[in-house]
């Protein structure tokens, strides 16, 4: 679906291919466009129409240029690649991707605060959307119903990564370059900062809530697991496992998290092949090992507890069982190259994660009870990084942040089944 933007006046966007036999070479499109008295020529590479991109953030050209298909054009461009593609077509169907119509519909809202990485959203009790602005230090909500966005300023080098929002309507964001989480009030507009006991854990990172409504949350760069609890405004930290000397330094990179029906948090170990789990009694940490070279960074967990994992170094989905240890993978649709990133698994168990090694991003949804992929999807953006995503279960959608400035939602094909948690 196309972005959420009025028509503009670019004039002309063409298309260029040079290719090799059987694979295009640095797609190039040729942008001609004129807004006011601004006018010219631009020559951009990308293998999605990048004139959207760069033309919209640098002009703030809201036109939504249509440009021929890859097909369309490498038919122009090559009789040799009309002939391949014709013997592609007579191939069978990869046995990994499960032929079906149940892909995802994308909409995606251009956020009005200029390069700002607005990522991480989460769905407030009204229906509103909240996200952070990870490189301009804000907090922004949008109306989806009117397309309408409201921005708190938070302090200069805040560098906000992550928020979650309360019953209450109060929003929590991990202030991952100032050493604190703070609470906004979105009706006053007031932020109380909690400084984390330990001022060498400098970034906080990804925040989720338990069952108690107390946040658990990781600190990548400190190497440290943490829980807040609400009430008393108590922090306490567990370090997480060092790891010998790279050029990531020695921490294990503490990274995605999830919590379990028994309130305990799993996470990725991405400096690591280990995800690890801490027993909230205890504070202890438990770790699994991961096949040699994976590195975790995201994970999901279905309502049988399984965690699944997105591999960023090998392109693979990760099912680990924690009773047994047992890891299975199933590889993407695009290899070692798909960078599985921004990762949610909705309320029929299905896991949706992006790859984000390939232009545009590709929106994948795979099966547990199939064992396969069974959707793709083009982000119209191109994506750029899809880093962080959440599903929600009142509009059975996922949303997602980009780094081509959108705010985006994914509207889920029907639910399969009733899953309880």
């Amino acid at each position: 679906m196309a972005l959420q933007i009025d028509p503009g006046t670019v004039q002309e966007a063409r298309p260029s291919y040079r290719h090799t036999f059987l694979r295009a070479r640095r797609p190039r499109f040729i942008c001609q466009f004129k807004l006011g008295t601004d006018a010219g020529t631009r020559v951009i590479y990308g293998d999605d129409p990048p004139c959207q991109r760069e033309l919209r953030a640098k002009y703030r050209c809201p036109h939504r240029l249509v440009v021929p298909s890859f097909m369309e054009a490498s038919m122009r461009a090559s009789p040799m690649l009309i002939l391949a593609l014709l013997v592609a077509l007579a191939l069978p169907v990869q046995p990994g991707i499960a032929q079906t119509n149940t892909d995802p519909e994308l909409t995606e809202w251009m956020v009005p605060y200029e390069a700002s990485r607005p990522r991480d959203p989460m769905v407030g009790p009204n229906g509103q959307v909240w996200f952070v602005g990870q490189t301009a230090d804000y907090v922004s909500v949008l109306n989806p119903e009117t397309g309408e966005f409201k921005k708190y300023d938070l302090e200069e080098g805040a560098g906000p990564h992550n928020l979650v929002v309360d019953d209450d309507g109060m929003v929590w964001y991990s202030g991952n370059r100032a050493t604190h989480i703070g609470m906004l009030d979105p009706n006053t507009g007031d932020i109380t900062k909690y400084r984390m006991p330990n001022e060498a854990v400098r970034d906080p990172h990804t925040l989720i809530f338990d069952s108690q409504g107390d946040i658990w949350f990781t600190a990548q760069q400190a190497n440290y697991i943490g829980k807040f609890f609400k009430e008393t405004g108590e922090i306490r930290l567990l370090e997480s496992l060092q790891v010998e000397a790279s050029r990531r330094g020695n921490s294990s990179r503490p990274y995605g998290i999830v919590i379990d029906s028994q309130d305990r948090p799993w996470i990725a170990l991405f400096n690591t092949n280990h995800i690890g789990t801490v027993d909230p009694e205890t504070f202890e940490l438990k770790t699994y090992e991961l096949p040699e070279n994976a590195r975790p960074r995201r994970i999901g967990i279905t309502s049988d507890d399984i965690i699944w994992y997105g591999d960023w170094t090998r392109g693979s989905l990760g099912r680990l069982d924690p009773e047994t240890g047992e890891v299975t993978e199933f590889e993407f649709p695009n290899g070692a190259e798909s960078r599985p990133y921004g990762m949610a698994v909705d309320d029929s168990d299905r896991i949706w994660i992006v790859e984000t090694g390939v232009e545009p991003n590709n929106f994948v949804g795979f099966d547990p009870m199939t064992g396969k992929f069974f959707s793709q999807t083009s982000v119209e953006s191109g994506g750029g990084t899809i880093r962080h995503m959440y599903f929600d279960a009142e509009t059975n959608s996922v949303w997602f942040g980009a780094d081509t400035n959108t705010v985006g939602v994914a509207k889920l094909p029907p639910r399969r089944r009733a899953v309880s948690h």
